[in-house]
């Protein structure tokens, strides 16, 4: 039940019916009370963690805006700028967050806490003064009332109607006092209806504002965070194919003769002991030694130290000749005699075993160590094989494919009558190219370190190309227009784009050495055979269309020749209002410099008054 009425016609009876619901109104007014207390003290709870809360994540913001990235090698692919880019992103994205977070803290004292506060005070304060009021004339009223009554009839008529008069005007405060203690209390249980609720209601709007800024933020993250799974997924798939090569590396490293030369700036290097004449005997004292062959530099650093310090750390010498030193010579094994001109006499080194002698000896003067073949594992599948060209093939399938001679002319050349028939022969086009060492080198690693600009990489690979002998160019060709029938069956042998460059970069493009650091430069090989795939028919990459004597002035004009003929003009048909910051906003009418096909489909990437951007593909057309 709901709490009931006070007249003001009560007041003046004063009845127990009338003091009962007045005590009523009291009791409610009181809960208010304390309701609004603990409301307070749990707002300004909820504030302080907001703060807390708030400031954990600006810290947590800052920590990514303040680490860097750093990936292995001296350039990146686009995944890893995108990848080590992405903590900044979301360091940026929890800031924006968090400036609607401070707002609604800021004002959630003046919303909130401050009314509640002035309600409790200002108007249930009221009314609890107004209680005191009533209680202080009722006591009053009642005292003088029941002296009046006890007063005798005997007494003197100007005292009687003194009398009178007195209490007539205590009965008139009396009133007073309780009319507005009644006024004051319905007001109360009026007011706390919006008074009590506003400020209740303001909080939570800004709290829902914060909500819907951060799903406002969210929607706006979704094309990034999808791009940034995508160059994630990618990074992963390069790490699994450097990590396959990384421990081919490793397992030949470990099988083969631990003393080989290792790959290096040095022509030789690595440790020997140095016989060291002394007063008392001689001493052989550990020392790393460089060799460089062009110039005859021999280089000792000391790396023993005694009594803490480093005697003669560093010395360089120019070698004169090198012997080997017969073993009945000295008690010493894998020794050799070197004399450089600098010093006189003959300096007498330690190898580490023989082979490693021997190794040094070739360096100075010797012969070339001989690598050891690398033997091929291949397998023929079909157009629609999950998971094509990830698993290795039976070689004796290889062999018998390659020597069938419908598939081949005299030359070695792929009949082009059966080219067509690509998609079933795939193992046996990309081992012909090997054959023919049909190898892009590692030059064409620049075109994809040099600069993030698409169409500048499509047009250093299709002049790269070009470089290649007639037959290994036709070769390249085939492989290429398979490759990208194989990614046009993605959906059934989830062979992308992307898995095709990590399967088939490492295959086409071979590093001068077979170290750790030339591994890491997969990530590159894979990049210029997407470009290759994915321009196959968009860019004519194998249409010749400059001289075959390729100079560096015939490059320049390949380039620049590619450059006029993608980046066309074009004028708007419609105009469009940018909904994100990588696009451009244009009137009706516009016209479009350097225009060329985007990576995004449906886009494309122009420029209009001095800022590049994407436009819509079916809002412009061609000049």
């Amino acid at each position: 039940m709901g709490l009931p009425t006070l007249e003001f016609s009560d007041a003046f009876l004063d009845s127990p019916d009338f003091r009962d619901r007045l005590k009523c109104h009291e009791i409610e007014l009181e809960r208010t009370n304390k309701f609004i207390k603990e409301l307070i003290k749990d707002g300004n709870s909820l504030i302080g963690a907001l703060k807390n809360l708030s400031v954990a994540v600006q810290k947590f913001s800052q920590s990514l805006q303040e680490f860097q990235f750093e990936c292995i090698g001296d350039a990146e692919t686009d995944d890893e700028v995108n990848i080590a880019q992405s903590f900044k992103e979301l360091s940026q994205l929890l800031n924006s967050v968090e400036e609607e977070r401070r707002r609604l803290i800021q004002n959630a004292d003046d919303v909130l806490i401050t009314p509640l506060e002035k309600f409790r005070k200002e108007q249930i304060g009221a009314a609890k003064e107004g209680k005191k009021k009533f209680d202080k004339e009722t006591e009053k009223y009642y005292s003088t009332l029941e002296k009046h009554l006890n007063l005798s009839s005997k007494k003197k008529e100007s005292l009687l109607q003194e009398a009178d008069t007195q209490i007539d005007k205590e009965r008139q405060l009396f009133y007073d006092a309780s009319l507005e203690y009644v006024f004051k209390i319905q007001e109360v249980q009026e007011k706390k209806k919006f008074e009590f609720v506003e400020p209740l209601l303001a909080f939570l709007q800004g709290l829902f504002n914060f909500y819907h800024e951060g799903y406002e933020l969210a929607h706006e993250f979704e094309p990034y965070k999808q791009q940034l799974q995508f160059n994630l997924q990618n990074a992963r798939n390069n790490f699994l194919s450097t990590k396959q090569e990384v421990e081919k590396l490793m397992k030949r490293v470990r099988s083969a003769d631990q003393d080989q030369k290792p790959p290096g700036q040095w022509t030789m290097e690595g440790y020997l002991y140095v016989q060291e004449k002394r007063p008392l005997g001689c001493t052989w004292t550990r020392h790393y030694c460089t060799y460089e062959k062009g110039s005859k530099t021999f280089v000792m650093t000391n790396t023993e130290a005694k009594n803490g310090v480093v005697l003669n750390p560093t010395e360089m010498f120019k070698l004169k000749s090198c012997i080997r030193r017969k073993t009945d010579s000295i008690d010493k094994r894998f020794c050799f005699d070197i004399e450089v001109v600098e010093r006189h006499g003959i300096v007498t080194l330690q190898a580490l075993s023989e082979s490693n002698r021997r190794l040094w000896l070739e360096a100075m003067d010797g012969k070339e160590p001989v690598s050891e073949p690398v033997a091929l594992s291949l397998r023929e599948f079909r157009i629609n094989t999950m998971g094509l060209y990830r698993i290795g093939g039976v070689n004796s399938k290889v062999q018998k494919l390659m020597t069938t001679d419908c598939y081949w002319y005299s030359e070695g050349c792929l009949n082009p009558s059966t080219a067509q028939k690509a998609e079933v022969l795939p193992t046996t086009l990309y081992q012909h190219i090997c054959l023919y060492d049909c190898r892009l080198t590692f030059i064409c690693l620049c075109c994809v370190t040099e600069s993030d600009d698409q169409n500048y990489r499509v047009c250093a690979v299709h002049a790269l190309v070009h470089k290649l002998p007639d037959r290994n160019k036709e070769m390249l060709e085939i492989l290429i227009k398979h490759l990208l029938i194989v990614s046009t069956h993605s959906k059934s042998n989830m062979m992308t784009v992307a898995n095709l460059g990590v399967v088939f970069g490492p295959t086409l493009m071979r590093s001068q050495e077979e170290t750790v650091a030339a591994m890491m430069n997969i990530k590159f090989q894979n990049v210029v055979v997407e470009i290759m795939i994915e321009n196959f028919e968009k860019a004519n990459i194998f249409i010749f269309i400059v001289i075959s004597t390729f100079s560096k002035a015939t490059f320049s004009y390949c380039v620049f020749f590619l450059y006029i003929y993608f980046h066309r003009d074009a004028k708007a048909m419609y105009s469009c209002e940018a909904e994100h910051s990588n696009e451009l906003s244009f009137p009706q009418g516009a016209h479009f410099s350097n225009v060329y096909p985007s990576v995004e489909p449906g886009w494309l990437q122009a420029t209009y008054e001095g800022r590049t951007g994407l436009v819509p593909e079916n809002y412009v057309v061609f000049l």
